[in-house]
Formats: C-alpha cells, structure tokens, sequence
C-alpha cells in the first residue's frame, strides 16, 4: 500500500485524497438524511448573510434559483459540490489509464461530476416527496410547528425559500413564504399557514413580542 502510494504523482495523491475525503463525507450526510438528522450542512453559497438582495441561483432557493426549484436541491450547495467532486475525482481515476488525453479526461470528469450533482438532487426531490407524501396533511399538522430556514426566504412574499420544520417528531421540508422582511438561512421560525399542499407561511420567532 505504502509502495502504490508512493508511486503516485503528487497531483494523483491529491486528487485520491480529495475524492476519498469528499465520498467519506457523502456517506456521512446520507446517513443523517436518511435519519432525518441532516444539520442543513448544504450551505447556500449565495444566500445573503446579511439578508440583501444577492443573487440566489440555488435550488433550494430562489429567484434564478426558481428555475431550481423542481429539483429539490440547492444548485450551490455544499452538498453537491461533494457530490461533483465525487463523480469528478472517482472518473478522473479510474479512467486515468484508459484516456491518454488530459483534455479529453477532464471534460469526462466534469461531465461525470455535473451528472451526479444532477441525478442526487432528483434522487432526494423525490425521496422528499415521498417523505412529505405519506400520512401528513400539511393543513393540519404544520401550523404552529416550529424549525429553522433551510434557504433563504425573501420578504414580503417577493419569493419562496424552503423551512425544515419538525411534525410528529419528524423532519420535514417545504416551500416558504413570509410576509415579514428577508429571512436567512439558519433563521428561527414558525408556521403561520399553509398556503399549498409544500408551501407554507412562516414567520420569524424571534420578532414576536409577549
């Protein structure tokens, strides 16, 4: 092992180390997807921690991000840029042997890598359908939850952003509006109301005054 390892050029031993570290961190989230833990590690690279008007091109988010938004998944996220360098490292690897072009191996690798991104985000737009599809009235059940911003959600119901709420112990994920100003990523909330069967309308907790 040592041997192989040694043998490598210093740009191989980079990419493997990269590739392994990204696949161990896409096993790691899988799983606390899966067991509804996720800790919103997709960070939405454009969202505004100040809550100004950046361009949000995310999926799990807004305006251009609209065009996302069939998706499920932020395009800018930290997932998915675990999840290209996972189809771009493990590509770029295995097929080093077989395409003696760098070019030709690169645009391979990108290809593989932007095709991964795309097929994960579908595969968990539809888990999370299925998820959300199976015994929860959203009209019932998600008033007067409480959870967090997952993406941005821009004020006055100017766009929609998505929550993670928690309904019978379970977390779920929906569409959101606020009338209020721009709620950030990671901002505290509550369900106003449901305006659809996966939009609801939320409101930040800490803006209530008792």
């Amino acid at each position: 092992m040592v041997e192989w390892w040694n043998s490598l050029s210093t740009m191989m031993k980079i990419l493997w180390a990269i590739t392994l570290s990204a696949s161990l961190i896409f096993v790691i989230q899988s799983i606390m997807t899966f067991l509804g833990a996720d800790s919103g590690s997709d960070f939405d690279t454009s969202a505004d921690a100040s809550g100004a008007d950046a361009p949000d091109l995310t999926v799990d988010g807004v305006d251009a991000a609209d065009a996302g938004h069939g998706t499920g998944l932020g395009l800018l996220t930290f997932r998915n840029f675990v999840n290209f360098i996972i189809g771009f490292g493990w590509s770029a690897i295995l097929l080093k042997d077989a395409i003696p072009s760098t070019t030709l191996l690169l645009i391979i690798a990108i290809a593989v890598g932007v095709a991964l991104v795309f097929l994960v985000m579908t595969l968990f737009r539809w888990l999370g359908s299925m998820q959300q599809s199976g015994n929860i009235n959203v009209f019932k059940s998600a008033v007067g939850c409480e959870g967090k911003v997952y993406l941005a959600i821009p004020g006055q119901r100017s766009g929609t952003g998505k929550v993670q709420i928690t309904i019978n112990e379970s977390v779920r994920e929906y569409d959101a509006v606020t009338d209020g100003p721009t709620l950030p990523t990671g901002a505290a909330i509550r369900v106003v109301e449901a305006v659809g069967s996966e939009t609801v309308l939320v409101e930040a907790i800490e803006s209530i005054i008792i």
